[in-house]
């Protein structure tokens, strides 16, 4: 039996924020992890992959659309696998610098599978099949998520993929069928449009990510169309089959049948709470195999925490770091600041980007909430028309009275980065988050920041 401070299951970006802090903090702490190499989920098959992937297709994409090189790039052809290969070196990297941290930190990495036998008790099942006993006053669960797979749908069929294991395909399909129209779906649709892939894109819904502002939204929608991308609203799946070794079909509940050479299946995620030994400690995940915690990431078991996709929303890897060190700090008995929780940006990784934070028009007219907004349009941005990425606009939304910025939606080149300037102002206390700040800060020229300059000017010529 190893007696520790703090038991830490799962090594993704949860566990690694968890263990470092209480590291620091100078307590003994061992982490488990399923996989042969630390990095979770975000840094294997999620996160990084992808977004590898992303930046290979999008510079591929560019690079032939470039009307300087237009000569030299016709004939260029995209193949999925080649360009896959190029995400395998930054995987590398990933895994040797979290392993570093460890190392440096005199964390001890276990590889098996961890399951409680009691609410202290951890027993490690590892491939030597000798198995360890820790015992430790806290624990984090931080295990992630997996695509869901409804029992209906036989994964197992070769032309059958979910978000894990599309990144495995090994030819790059002429048709692919995305069932799901959330973030991973319409990333990916993205992605494979930009591969040329003829690409279906079915959503159970009236829109898509109707979680972002309307305006958002619509814009979406219209470039995804305008690349190419069919997407059909309102349509649910009957049942998968596969006529042959090229061929699979995607039957809809109103009778059409969608043909394709692969199937994406990305309609949500589950928990990865299975064999865990739950039963033992009086814990029951949820329909989705989910944990619910409290507003410190306390289960039910207090000294038990869970952080990161296991407890579903937002389910961000960055979200997820921040919540392992919020664990940590609160089992140390600190009492940290929760108001990170409250400025979560989103990030989504389509053609064009996009990017969110605070309230949406909807939820301000909801609220009853005298508001007035303010645009840039990229187009009449010098920096943008330099590198001819001028699709995308920036949308102020501000308190008329108090100029208070209520929320920031960013669609365009360099999104997810540039959302983060007004992030920094939003979290400012009281008058310091003013509409004003964009107006009297002096921005670098030609820069995509300057749209916020702009955008606040045309906000107060509202008023």
């Amino acid at each position: 039996m190893q007696e520790l401070d703090l038991i830490v299951i799962g090594s993704g970006p949860g566990g690694e924020g968890a263990a470092m802090q209480a590291a620091k903090a100078g307590k003994r702490v061992v982490v488990v992890e399923r996989y042969d190499q630390v990095g979770g989920g975000c840094t294997h098959w999620g996160t990084i992959p992808s977004k590898a992937l992303r930046h290979a297709v999008q510079e591929t994409t560019d690079f032939r659309r470039n009307r300087w090189l237009r000569d030299a790039a016709r004939g260029l052809h995209l193949d999925f696998p080649a360009l896959m290969r190029t995400a395998a070196s930054v995987i590398a990297d990933q895994v040797d610098m979290r392993q570093g941290f460890y190392d440096r930190n005199r964390v001890e990495v276990l590889q098996g599978d961890a399951r409680f036998l009691d609410a202290h008790t951890v027993e490690v099942e590892r491939p030597d099949d000798i198995p360890l006993l820790l015992r430790a006053p806290h624990v984090v669960i931080a295990t992630g998520s997996r695509p869901y797979h409804p029992p209906d749908v036989d994964f197992s069929l070769p032309r059958v993929f979910d978000a894990d294991t599309i990144l495995k395909l090994d030819y790059t399909p002429q048709a692919l069928i995305i069932y799901g129209a959330g973030v991973i779906g319409c990333e990916y649709a993205s992605m494979f449009r930009n591969l040329d892939v003829k690409v279906n894109l079915v959503n159970m819904r009236e829109k898509l990510l109707a979680f972002l502002d309307t305006e958002i939204i619509d814009a979406l929608g219209y470039h995804l169309r305008e690349q190419g991308i069919i997407i059909r609203h309102l349509e649910e799946y009957a049942r998968v089959e596969q006529p042959d070794e090229r061929t699979v079909v995607l039957h809809l509940q109103s009778g059409k049948q969608l043909k394709g050479d692969a199937l994406l299946w990305a309609n949500g995620r589950s928990g990865n709470t299975g064999g865990l030994g739950l039963e033992n400690i009086g814990l029951e995940p949820d329909a989705r195999d989910n944990l619910a915690v409290n507003e410190s990431f306390q289960t039910e078991q207090p000294h038990i925490y869970a952080v990161g996709d296991v407890i579903g929303p937002p389910a961000l890897a960055s979200a997820a770091y921040d919540q392992g060190r919020f664990a940590a700090r609160h089992l140390l008995g600190a009492a940290p600041d929760l108001s990170f929780a409250r400025r979560i940006p989103t990030g989504i990784y389509t053609s064009p980007e996009i990017s969110s934070l605070g309230l949406t028009e909807r939820e301000l007219t909801e609220q009853k909430v005298p508001y007035e907004v303010g645009h840039s349009a990229f187009k009449s941005l010098a920096r943008a028309q330099i590198t001819g990425n001028t699709v995308g606009i920036l949308k102020l939304l501000f308190h008329r009275e108090t100029l208070e910025v209520l929320g920031i939606h960013c669609f365009g080149y360099q999104a997810a980065e540039i959302i983060h300037i007004g992030q920094a102002v939003m979290s400012q206390p009281g008058a310091q988050n003013s509409l004003e700040y964009f107006v009297n800060t002096t921005f670098n020229y030609p820069t995509m920041a300057e749209a916020y300059r702009v955008a606040a000017l045309n906000g107060l010529n509202r008023l």
